[in-house]
């Protein structure tokens, strides 16, 4: 069964309201889709906060080696992992009880999102933050 996306009020909503994106796979390079969504998002007054176990700091941010191990409150996870990779990294997700659990464009996990929709989270798959932001912004 397919995870159905949020309707663009929702997701304008969410863009409008949630304000602290943790972001899973962040890359320190420019090039990389995630370095420049995550790059637009904070140049929009978003918090980031990198997850990137391999990187001490990236965009100027602390970066964490997992959502477990940031300590303030996340408003939404950005997952910029293979679909495969997806599924513990949205049960972090919900143990840290982020709001909005966001797959990136070109993502999907229909069971992983299933078990966020069942533990009472927001779900958007495969859409760009970046794209839905301008989009509807």
């Amino acid at each position: 069964m397919m995870a159905e996306n949020p309707s663009d009020d929702k997701i304008k909503e969410i863009l409008e309201t949630k304000k602290v994106v943790a972001v899973v796979g962040l890359s320190p390079k420019k090039e990389r889709a995630s370095n420049d969504v995550a790059s637009y998002l904070k140049d929009k007054g978003y918090k980031i906060i990198p997850v990137n176990p391999g990187h001490d700091e990236i965009l100027g941010e602390k970066s964490y080696p997992s959502l477990s191990d940031i300590p303030e409150k996340v408003d939404i996870v950005d997952i910029f992992r293979r679909p495969e990779h997806t599924g513990p990294i949205v049960d972090e997700a919900i143990s840290i009880d982020a709001d909005v659990i966001w797959l990136q464009l070109g993502i999907r996990n229909d069971e992983a999102a299933q078990k966020a929709l069942d533990a009472g989270k927001t779900v958007v798959q495969d859409k760009c933050m970046l794209q839905e932001h301008r989009k509807l912004l």
